[in-house]
C-alpha cells in the first residue's frame, strides 16, 4: 500500500466504505492507528502539567474513536461475511489490539493523570456524567492491572493476549463445526412433518450447496443453522432423523463432533480451549487481588457479590421449579399417549409443539403466514414511533456487504439523530444468533457538532424463497423486537461522551433491560394488529388465533425458566468455584448443575458447553445471569405501561428520558428508580411468566 489514503479504513468517513474494504487493508490500518495512538499518548502526557477534561479525556476519546471507526466494520464483516482471508486478518488484528489495550490500561503515568484529575479542583466542577467517566476509567485501570509490577505485570499481559486468542478460536470452531455438517435428501419424504416453509428452505439450501465439481446438490438439505435445526426438531416425524440432528448439534466443537461425510470433526474441539480459558481467567483475577473471576466480573456490574447472584438464581429456581416439574410431567404423559414411552432430549421440542397444538390449537407455523418480515419491521417502527416520538425512514442507496441488508435513518423533532443497518436473514459464512453492535457511537466533536450513533442489527431468520416473502414465527418477531431494543438504547442516547454514550458504560447485568422491555409489545393485542397481516390476503391475525397465541404465551414457561437458570448457574459457578489445584471439568460441573435444577436430563454426549459462545467468546463470562437479572428490571418497567397504558405518551417519554437517553451516565439502579419511582420487584417477572400462582 503506497499511501495511507489508499486504505479505506484510514480515511475518515461518516459510514464505513464496505465496498472498498479488503482483507489486506485490515492489519496495516490497525498497525498504523496503534502507532499513531502510542505517539499521541506519549506527546499528550509529555506536555501535560495539570490534567483537565479538555487536555486529557477529550483528546484521548477522539483518538480512541479513530481506531473504533476503523475496526468496527472489520469486526462486523468477520461475523456476517466470513472468509478465510478476512478471518486471518481479523485474528491478527485482535492480537495487536489486545496488546495495545493492555499497554494502555497498565500505563502508570496515564493512570496517575486520571487520578490527579479526580483529586483536583476541576473534578468538582464537572458534570455528573463527566465524573462517571473518570470514576469508571480509574476502576478500569485497576481492573486492567495498572498496579501490577515486574513479573506480575508481564504475566497479566501474556494472559490477556492468550485469552483473546482463545476467544477467537472458540468462535471460529463453532462456526466451522456448524458449517461442516448437513444432511442431503433426494426427496422430501424423509422430512415428513416439516411445514411447507421449512421444506422450501431445505430445497433452496439444496440448490445453494455444491458438489466438489461446483454443481448444486439439488434435492433437500438441512443444516445446523438454527432455523433449519429448529424446524427438524419441532416438526420432523422421523424420530431417528431428530436424534441424528440433535446429536450433531449438541456435539458441535467437541471431540464427538462429525462432518457431513461422517468423518470426525474433532479438529474443532473446544474442550481444551475451555479448560485453558478458565485457568487463565482465574489466574488473571488472582493477580488483581480477587478470589476468583466471578468476583472480578461483578466489579463493574449491578450485583454486589457472588452470594447475591447465587441467592437470586436459587430464589428464582425455588419459585419456578414446581411449575417446571408440572410442565414436564404433562409433556411426558402426552408423549406416552402418542406412543412414546421413553421421552428423550430429541423428542422434547417435537412433542412440546404437538402438545401446544393439542391444548391451544395453535403452532408457530400457523402464525408464520401472518408475520411477513416487511410488515413486522414496519409495524415495529410504528410501535417505537408512538412510544418515543421518533420517525424511521429507509435509505434507498447505501454502501453494503450484502444485497439483503437495509439501512435506515432515525428522526426526532424533524432532525436526523441516528442510523442503523438491518441484516436479518440466515446465510452461509454468517455467524448464527442475533445481536446488536456499534458502528458509530454518539459523541461531541471538537468543532461542537455531534457524531451520530450508527448500529448494526443482525438476525438469522428464514430468507424469502421464490415468490414467498420471508415469514417469521412469533418467536422470531420477539427476537427482532429484542435486538431493536438494544439498538434504541445505543441510538436514542443524548449523552455526548463516548465512554458512557448509548450502551457504553452500562453495567452488564442491566444492558438487557431495554431489549427485554421492548419484547412485551409483541404480546399486546393492539400491537399485533400493527405487525401482522397474511402475506397473501392482507388479513390481520384473526382474533381467534390471537386469543390462542396469548393463551399459549406461558406454555412450558417453568421448563424454560429452569433451562435459563441451568445456564446461569453453570456459568457463574464455573467461574466462582474454580480451583487451580484441582480444576473441575466444565462438563462435570454442568452435569452437577443439571442434576440440581434441570427437569430434562440430556444424554451424556451432550456437550452444550463446547458451543456456549456467550461465555467463552462473548461478554457474558460470569454474567449470563444478567438475562434474568435484567428481566426483573424489564418486567417491572413494563408493568408501569400496564398500569398507565401501553402507548401512554407520558410514560414513554419518561422511559426514553430516564433509561434510553441516559446511557451509562448514572448507576442503573438510580436510573430505574428515577423511571419507576421505586426499586424493582421480582413479582412482575413471575406474573408475566405465569409462575406467580406457584410461587408460594
Amino acid at each position: 500500500m503506497s499511501q495511507a489514503s489508499d486504505n479505506p479504513l484510514l480515511r475518515s468517513s461518516t459510514l464505513p466504505p464496505f465496498a472498498e474494504i479488503e482483507p489486506e487493508h485490515v492489519v496495516p490500518a490497525v498497525q498504523t492507528l496503534i502507532e499513531e495512538g502510542r505517539a499521541h499518548l506519549q506527546a499528550l502526557l509529555a506536555g501535560l502539567e495539570t490534567p483537565t477534561w479538555d487536555t486529557l479525556v477529550a483528546p484521548l476519546e477522539a483518538e480512541d474513536d479513530r481506531l473504533e471507526q476503523a475496526f468496527a466494520p472489520v469486526s462486523h464483516l468477520n461475523a456476517v461475511a466470513n472468509t478465510p482471508e478476512l478471518r486471518d486478518a481479523y485474528t491478527a488484528s485482535i492480537a495487536l489490539l489486545t496488546e495495545y489495550s493492555t499497554e494502555v490500561s497498565q500505563n502508570r503515568e496515564l493512570y496517575q493523570a486520571y487520578q490527579a484529575l479526580a483529586d483536583g479542583d476541576e473534578y468538582k466542577q464537572l458534570t455528573s456524567t463527566q465524573q462517571t467517566v473518570i470514576d469508571n476509567a480509574l476502576r478500569d485501570f485497576r481492573l486492567g492491572g495498572v498496579s501490577l509490577e515486574g513479573d506480575d505485570k508481564a504475566r497479566y499481559g501474556v494472559i490477556a493476549q492468550r485469552l483473546s486468542e482463545l476467544s477467537t478460536s472458540f468462535s471460529n470452531n463453532v462456526l466451522d463445526a456448524t458449517g461442516a455438517w448437513y444432511l442431503h435428501f433426494d426427496n422430501a419424504e424423509a422430512l415428513a412433518g416439516l411445514p411447507e416453509s421449512a421444506l422450501a428452505q431445505a430445497k433452496q439450501a439444496g440448490e445453494l450447496k455444491k458438489h466438489d465439481n461446483g454443481e448444486p446438490l439439488g434435492g433437500y438439505v438441512v443444516t445446523l443453522d438454527f432455523p433449519s435445526f429448529l424446524a427438524v426438531m419441532m416438526y420432523a416425524d422421523d424420530r431417528t432423523l431428530r436424534e441424528k440432528m440433535y446429536r450433531a448439534f449438541v456435539t458441535r466443537a467437541s471431540a464427538d463432533g462429525v462432518k457431513a461425510d461422517g468423518s470426525s470433526a474433532a479438529e474443532w474441539d473446544n474442550t481444551g480451549i475451555i479448560a485453558e480459558t478458565l485457568a487463565l481467567r482465574h489466574e488473571q483475577s488472582r493477580l488483581l487481588g480477587f478470589d476468583n473471576f466471578a468476583e472480578r466480573s461483578l466489579a463493574s456490574k449491578m450485583a454486589s457479590s457472588p452470594e447475591q447472584v447465587l441467592e437470586f438464581l436459587r430464589e428464582l429456581g425455588e419459585k419456578s421449579r414446581p411449575r417446571a416439574e408440572a410442565d414436564y410431567a404433562e409433556l411426558a404423559a402426552f408423549a406416552r399417549e402418542q406412543g412414546c414411552d421413553d421421552l428423550q432430549a430429541w423428542d422434547v421440542t417435537y412433542y412440546g409443539e404437538q402438545l401446544r397444538q393439542h391444548q391451544y390449537a395453535i403452532s408457530q407455523e400457523q402464525l408464520r403466514p401472518y408475520f411477513p418480515a416487511e410488515k413486522v419491521i414496519s409495524g415495529m417502527f410504528d410501535v417505537v414511533a408512538r412510544l418515543f416520538d421518533i420517525n424511521i425512514l429507509p435509505v434507498a442507496s447505501f454502501d453494503s456487504w450484502h444485497p439483503d441488508v437495509r439501512f435506515y435513518h432515525i428522526f426526532k423533532d424533524g432532525e436526523q439523530i441516528a442510523s442503523f443497518y438491518l441484516d436479518i436473514f440466515a446465510r452461509e459464512h454468517k455467524r448464527g444468533g442475533a445481536w446488536m453492535a456499534d458502528c458509530r457511537v454518539r459523541r461531541k466533536l471538537a468543532d461542537g457538532s455531534y457524531q451520530q450513533p450508527v448500529a448494526f442489527l443482525t438476525c438469522n431468520f428464514t430468507p424469502p424463497v421464490g415468490d414467498t416473502p420471508s415469514l417469521l414465527t412469533h418467536d422470531e418477531v420477539t427476537t427482532l423486537f429484542h435486538e431493536f431494543g438494544h439498538g434504541l438504547h445505543h441510538m436514542l442516547t443524548t449523552i455526548d461522551i463516548a465512554a458512557v454514550s448509548g450502551i457504553n458504560g452500562v453495567a452488564w447485568d442491566a444492558v438487557e433491560l431495554p431489549s427485554q422491555f421492548l419484547e412485551n409489545w409483541c404480546w399486546q393485542e393492539e400491537v399485533i394488529g400493527m405487525i401482522s397481516c397474511h402475506y397473501e390476503t392482507g388479513e390481520p391475525l384473526p382474533k381467534a388465533l390471537l386469543d390462542k397465541m396469548l393463551a399459549a404465551k406461558n406454555f412450558q414457561s417453568g421448563m424454560q425458566m429452569m433451562r435459563q437458570l441451568e445456564f446461569s448457574l453453570f456459568d457463574f459457578r464455573l467461574h466462582a468455584e474454580y480451583n487451580p489445584e484441582n480444576p473441575v471439568a466444565a462438563a462435570v460441573l454442568l452435569d452437577e448443575v443439571r442434576q440440581q435444577v434441570a427437569v430434562i436430563t440430556p444424554p451424556a454426549y451432550n456437550h452444550f458447553e463446547n458451543s456456549f459462545s456467550h461465555i467463552f467468546a462473548g461478554g457474558y463470562a460470569a454474567g449470563y445471569y444478567s438475562y434474568k437479572w435484567a428481566e426483573v428490571l424489564s418486567a417491572d418497567a413494563f408493568s408501569a405501561f400496564e398500569e398507565e397504558g401501553i402507548f401512554n405518551q407520558t410514560t414513554g417519554k419518561r422511559f426514553l428520558q430516564e433509561i434510553l437517553q441516559r446511557g451509562g451516565s448514572r448507576e442503573p439502579m438510580h436510573l430505574f428508580v428515577s423511571f419507576r419511582g421505586r426499586e424493582p420487584s421480582i413479582e412482575a417477572l413471575l406474573r408475566h411468566g405465569g409462575l406467580l400462582e406457584r410461587a408460594s
